[in-house]
């Protein structure tokens, strides 16, 4: 989760928090790009979730994707 900035009659956030705020943002960057490559490829939406359905199918578009990456 990452900090919040301070309000104005507030002191603003340390560098360190800044430095985690970047990472949280370039983490959480590569997270919504994957789940929109998922969603794009209808595999989340037509899989049917039945017991495990949905892990199996994230499982595969996430290798896909990774080999894809990698070339």
């Amino acid at each position: 989760m990452p900090y919040r900035k301070p309000r104005k009659d507030q002191p603003p956030l340390p560098q360190w928090k800044e430095d985690l705020n970047t990472v949280h943002k370039s983490v959480r960057a590569r997270v919504e790009h994957a789940l929109a490559h998922m969603k794009s490829w209808n595999i989340l939406r037509n899989c049917r979730r039945k017991r495990d359905g949905v892990w199996h199918a994230t499982r595969g578009v996430a290798q896909m994707r990774n080999l894809a990456m990698t070339g």
